[in-house]
């Protein structure tokens, strides 16, 4: 059977110049090229006619969603690789016909089989990427009367129990960057000033559980 041709597309060259010799190593993978930006990866694509390319998301020139757009009617897969598992990158790159959305931090072993499953027609997704694509797919919540959607109030709980952005992501399944524009919204729609304004309205109107006896505040 013939090797699985590869290009590798990467901003950071020691990124693309690792993985390109890693995947080199690996059984049946060619890696027929490397490109820095999504521009060049488009250009590489149509000159070698690759069977699957790996793309990074976040690029400057042209950023490799954009790049996948432009190749979505061709016969190469291709597989977002990144360290990115925003909800918002994994919706457009499944959009756009993305044949899988990987982090980078898979073992050079594993890398190789998700490029032999892309190739064989496979979609893949990282389970951290699944779980932002469910959180993505779920319907929309409702509003209720101070104008606050479900998810928002979710998000003013735990705002108000002194939670960080990072953490109350980390509980909610989300991006830090999602967590931040809910908090904007919350504000914004309940006129207050900071995150202390908010965690006193939350505690006012009471949103807090109570806590059970004998348990840590």
């Amino acid at each position: 059977m013939d090797d699985v041709r590869v290009v590798v597309v990467d901003d950071q060259q020691l990124i693309r110049e690792s993985i390109a010799a890693l995947l080199g190593l690996q059984p049946g993978i060619a890696v027929v090229g490397t490109a820095a930006d999504g521009r060049a990866a488009v250009d590489l694509v149509l000159t070698h006619n690759p069977d699957v390319v790996l793309m990074d998301v976040r690029m400057p020139v042209m950023d490799g969603i954009d790049a996948l757009r432009r190749l979505r009617d061709h016969r190469s897969k291709v597989v977002m690789l990144t360290t990115f598992d925003d909800e918002e990158y994994v919706v457009r790159a499944l959009k756009e016909g993305a044949s899988g959305y990987l982090l980078k931090d898979r073992p050079a072993a594993e890398l190789a089989a998700a490029v032999r499953l892309a190739h064989s027609g496979v979609v893949q997704f990282d389970p951290a990427a699944a779980a932002r694509l469910a959180a993505a797919l779920r319907p929309a919540p409702t509003e209720r009367a101070d104008g606050l959607t479900e998810r928002e109030l979710d998000v003013l709980r735990l705002l108000a129990t002194g939670r960080t952005n990072r953490e109350i992501a980390t509980r909610l399944h989300v991006s830090e960057g999602t967590v931040k524009n809910h908090v904007s919204r919350i504000l914004g729609r309940l006129g207050l000033r900071d995150r202390t304004q908010a965690a006193v309205y939350a505690r006012d109107q009471g949103l807090l559980p109570r806590p059970t006896p004998g348990s840590s505040p």
